[in-house]
């Protein structure tokens, strides 16, 4: 995925990180440093490719519509992950969710940059 810069982590990692980010507080923000090793740039980075990038792409503009009623987008990706899983499944919704952005990082024209 574009979005990931010149480290390669784990799509679940991003997702989670970036969910974990909402509405983010210096203390969740230094758990995500403990917890997976990613320093605040890095984490910063992502939360913008979620709020920016991902937002304005055609990729997300065509998917959105998909979801009745509308995700709240400054709520990406935790909105997305709370409708694609049951509460007590998050594994099954970090899943549903990385299924879902494949076509962003497999076919040509989806990646999520900003148009």
């Amino acid at each position: 995925m574009r979005f990931l810069g010149p480290k390669v982590y784990s799509g679940a990692v991003v997702i989670l990180a970036a969910a974990m980010q909402h509405g983010p507080s210096k203390k969740r923000v230094a758990q995500i440093e403990v917890l997976l090793g990613i320093g605040r740039r890095t984490l910063v980075r992502w939360r913008r490719w979620w709020t920016e990038a991902f937002q304005t792409s055609r990729f997300w503009r065509s998917l959105r519509s998909r979801f009745v009623p509308g995700i709240d987008e400054a709520a990406l990706p935790l909105a997305v992950l709370e409708r694609l899983g049951d509460v007590d499944d998050e594994q099954s919704a970090v899943i549903a969710l990385l299924r879902l952005l494949e076509p962003i990082s497999t076919t040509p024209g989806l990646e999520a940059s900003a148009s």
